[in-house]
């Protein structure tokens, strides 16, 4: 008969904020960080929200080319409303947050870092390998935190299950397989435009092929099938990567619907990240013995508190880079994505 045993944990924002200063190497520095938002789309309201939830940090400033959305969100969750993007760099935040669409993510990005902002940028951080070695750069020559929003290694179960697996490991694994494909976009989403280099790649994909790179290491050769749509984008793809530890099978798409788990394959049992596996509340660990382990870790707060949590951390502990979220991590991810583009024959404007 096999053993089940559930672990679970509801995290506060408190708590969390504690978890992520072991990581950040932070001292017991609380002092208040102020954020700027570009953008005020759909991911920038979670942010906002998510704001509510992390200790000593709050909605200073925020610029969009719309100025009546842009009051609308001020008057919702606070910050004074710039009148262009220069003055929202001037407006003495500590931090930027780019929700933007995609194709403006590395000129924003610069843009900060020189004028002495650190910033955590909506993924995809850019659009290729190029601009993000040019932002990274920057970073290092204005001596700021960069980071890309990638919000998964932050969650409570993420890192629930990478101890429990620290504690009782399956071991070293070597298959990651993971999708989603969600049909019915708007033909007028951003997802969608060849302009703002959309697409299921960078869209979705993005994310699988963090949790590929995060326990497999940088992809060594990747393959790729897929088809573009009208509007020139990537509507479905289907990836098959050699990696440093292991092999990776990815999908992602627009115009299918797929399902939305992930699961790690070793030796001694395999890992089940239940659906929407990127916004991870619960993992079943069924080892080869027969034991079973189930992980039921609710989030507060939309799940992008976590990330800007730790963020706050790096900043006040005077960290460059997140030990979580590092950069290689981002350049290995977009350059996966880089090879499948190039696979399905998709270039964007300037590339």
């Amino acid at each position: 008969m096999t053993d089940t045993t559930t672990a679970s944990h509801a995290a506060s924002a408190h708590t969390t904020a504690h978890a992520t200063t072991a990581d950040a190497g932070s001292s017991q520095d609380n002092r208040e960080i102020r954020w700027g938002i570009v953008g005020t789309g759909r991911i920038a309201r979670r942010f906002a929200q998510g704001l509510a939830y992390v200790p000593h940090a709050r909605l200073a400033a925020l610029w969009s080319r719309r100025a009546q959305p842009a009051q609308a969100f001020a008057d919702e969750f606070g910050g004074t409303v710039c009148d262009s993007f220069d003055a929202l760099l001037a407006s003495g935040i500590d931090a930027l947050y780019i929700a933007t669409v995609q194709d403006s993510h590395a000129d924003y990005a610069i843009a900060a870092l020189q004028a002495g902002l650190h910033v955590l940028c909506e993924k995809p951080a850019t659009i290729n390998r190029a601009q993000l070695e040019r932002v990274l750069a920057v970073s290092r020559a204005s001596q700021r935190l960069f980071m890309e929003a990638m919000k998964p290694p932050f969650y409570p179960l993420y890192r629930k299950l990478r101890a429990q697996l620290a504690a009782e490991p399956i071991g070293e694994v070597g298959l990651v397989r993971a999708g989603c494909s969600v049909p019915g976009v708007p033909d007028d989403h951003p997802s969608l435009s060849f302009e703002h280099a959309g697409g299921a790649l960078l869209d979705i994909g993005i994310y699988e092929m963090f949790l590929a790179v995060d326990w497999l290491g940088a992809p060594r050769d990747v393959q790729t099938f897929g088809r573009l749509g009208p509007s020139g984008v990537d509507t479905f793809a289907s990836l098959n990567s050699q990696h440093e530890r292991g092999i990776s099978q990815l999908f992602c798409g627009l115009d299918l619907h797929g399902k939305g788990d992930a699961l790690l394959m070793a030796k001694g049992g395999h890992v089940t990240i239940h659906e929407p596996w990127w916004n991870p509340s619960r993992a079943t660990i069924r080892y080869a013995d027969g034991r079973v382990v189930e992980l039921d870790e609710p989030f507060e707060g939309g799940g992008l508190n976590y990330e800007t949590a730790h963020f706050c951390e790096l900043i006040r502990a005077g960290r460059l880079e997140s030990p979580l979220m590092p950069h290689d991590t981002s350049l290995q991810m977009i350059a996966m994505a880089d090879a499948a583009r190039a696979a399905l024959g998709l270039k964007f404007a300037g590339e």
